[in-house]
C-alpha cells in the first residue's frame, strides 16, 4: 500500500508510534504529512525529534508539504526540517528565535532551498526576524501570517524587496498599518492575490498604495478598516486584472455596496 496523503492531526501520538510508520509504511510515494505535537498534551513530551526528522527527509525524498500543529519546536534544530518540502505550515507552534536563521558558514546549503509556500498561524513567537529570515532565503509564491502579533511595519519593510516574486500575500490578525501597505505596493509588484484580516489599522492612504499591484485578482479586506467608497473604487479601477473583491466584514450600507458594484461591472463580490 503507498502512502501519499497522510493526516495523523486526529490521533495521540508518541515517538515508538510515529517510528514504527516511518520504518513501516512512510517511503518515497509519501508527498504530505500532518501531524499534531504534544504542545498542549498532559505529558508535556514532545515526541518529534531531530533524529526523526532526519530520518524522514531520507526516507521520503519527494515529500513536499509538512504540516505542524500544536507542537514544541523550541529544541528542535531548523537544519533538521526536510530539504525536499515546498511547502510548510506551523499552527500553534513554539518555535526557537535562531528558526528560519541563515547558516554562519556560506559553504553551508540552504535548509529550505526548495520551499514556496510558507504558513504560519497563531505561532505567538513568530517575529519580524523570522520573516526577514525566511524571505531572504528562499523565493516564496505563497505567504500567509495570521495571529502573528509580533510582526510589525518594520518587519514588512525589511522583508518586502526579498518577497518581489510573491503571488498571493494573506495577513490576518497582525499589527500592521499603512507604512507596511506602502512597501507591499513598492515591491510586490507579482502579487495575484491579497488578503488585509482583522489588522489594525488601514486606511485610504494605504488602501491608495496598492494602485501599483497591477497583477493583482483578487483582493479580500474584511474588518473595521476606516475606508471610504470612493477609496475602494478608485484603487480597484487602477487593477486592471481585478475580478474578485471581497468587502465582508466592512460596515456599509447596500446603497454603497451597490454604487460600489456598478462602479466595478469586472469584478465578483
Amino acid at each position: 500500500m503507498l502512502w501519499r496523503f497522510v493526516d495523523l492531526r486526529p490521533y495521540k501520538l508518541s515517538s515508538r508510534i510515529l517510528w514504527h510508520l516511518l520504518r513501516q509504511y512512510l517511503r518515497n510515494s509519501l508527498r504530505v504529512l500532518k501531524v499534531r505535537g504534544a504542545l498542549y498534551s498532559m505529558r508535556k513530551h514532545e515526541f518529534l525529534s531531530p533524529a526523526l526528522l532526519q530520518a524522514l527527509g531520507k526516507q521520503c525524498p519527494s515529500l513536499y508539504h509538512l504540516c505542524l500543529t500544536q507542537a514544541d519546536l523550541r529544541r528542535l534544530p531548523y537544519d533538521c526540517i526536510p530539504s525536499s518540502l515546498k511547502s510548510l505550515k506551523l499552527s500553534q507552534c513554539e518555535i526557537p528565535a535562531v528558526w528560519f536563521q541563515k547558516s554562519a558558514s556560506p559553504e553551508t546549503p540552504r535548509v529550505l532551498p526548495q520551499l514556496q509556500h510558507l504558513m504560519i498561524h497563531n505561532v505567538s513567537a513568530f517575529s519580524d526576524q523570522h520573516l526577514l529570515n525566511v524571505s531572504s532565503q528562499t523565493s516564496l509564491r505563497t505567504l500567509t501570517l495570521s495571529g502573528t502579533y509580533r510582526l510589525t511595519d518594520a518587519g514588512i519593510q525589511r522583508a518586502a524587496p526579498y518577497l518581489e516574486d510573491l503571488e498571493c500575500l494573506v495577513l490576518r490578525k497582525c499589527v500592521i498599518t499603512d507604512a507596511a501597505v506602502h512597501f507591499i505596493g513598492r515591491h510586490m509588484k507579482q502579487l495575484r492575490s491579497l488578503e488585509f484580516s482583522n489588522t489594525c489599522s488601514l486606511t485610504d492612504a494605504g488602501l491608495a498604495c496598492l494602485a501599483a499591484l497591477k497583477c493583482l485578482e483578487t483582493l479580500h479586506l474584511e474588518s473595521r478598516f476606516k475606508l471610504s467608497p470612493d477609496a475602494i473604487v478608485a484603487v480597484c479601477q487602477a487593477l486592471p486584472q481585478l475580478s474578485n473583491l471581497n468587502l465582508d466584514g466592512i460596515d456599509f450600507e447596500d446603497q454603497t455596496i451597490h454604487k460600489i458594484q456598478a462602479s466595478l461591472p469586472n469584478c465578483r463580490f
